[in-house]
């Protein structure tokens, strides 16, 4: 996990103020490996006593997502945006469509599809997302259960 003055040498080099506030927001991002809710990461700050609005969240993740320190994952299966620490690292995510839990996929099956296409179309590929649906194994033996009766 990063220091306080870590996460406030981050917000700097970025061109951001160095608030409280929005250190306290790196911090539950730093905590949670899985994309989160900025409702998620409002009432863990609530629940730390700390004094901020849903509104201002959403502020400080849409600054932290514009200077690149947070990426904004928008899902077909959740109703908001989700948020997670750019940790700079490629990921993809499994989406469980019972308890919406994300799980990483550890390679990236699209590398070589995306030098596909810029050799075939002259298509200069920046970037891309990819979800996979289904369900984890405990929704599965839920769903299982809830099926059998």
């Amino acid at each position: 996990m990063e220091s306080e003055k870590r996460r406030g040498e981050r917000l700097r080099r970025s061109g951001l103020k160095c608030t409280p506030r929005r250190k306290d927001v790196l911090r539950i991002l730093e905590q949670n490996s899985q994309p989160v809710t900025a409702e998620r990461i409002f009432m863990a700050l609530k629940e730390e006593g700390t004094g901020i609005s849903l509104s201002t969240v959403y502020r400080i993740l849409e600054a932290l997502a514009e200077k690149g320190l947070v990426l904004k994952i928008s899902s077909a299966e959740s109703d908001g945006a989700l948020f997670v620490l750019n940790r700079r690292v490629h990921r993809h995510y499994m989406v469980c469509l019972g308890c919406h839990k994300m799980l990483p996929v550890d390679e990236c099956p699209l590398g070589d599809l995306e030098k596909k296409l810029e050799r075939e179309t002259g298509f200069a590929v920046t970037g891309h997302r990819l979800e996979i649906y289904g369900y984890c194994r405990e929704c599965q033996k839920a769903r299982s259960k809830t099926n059998s009766h």
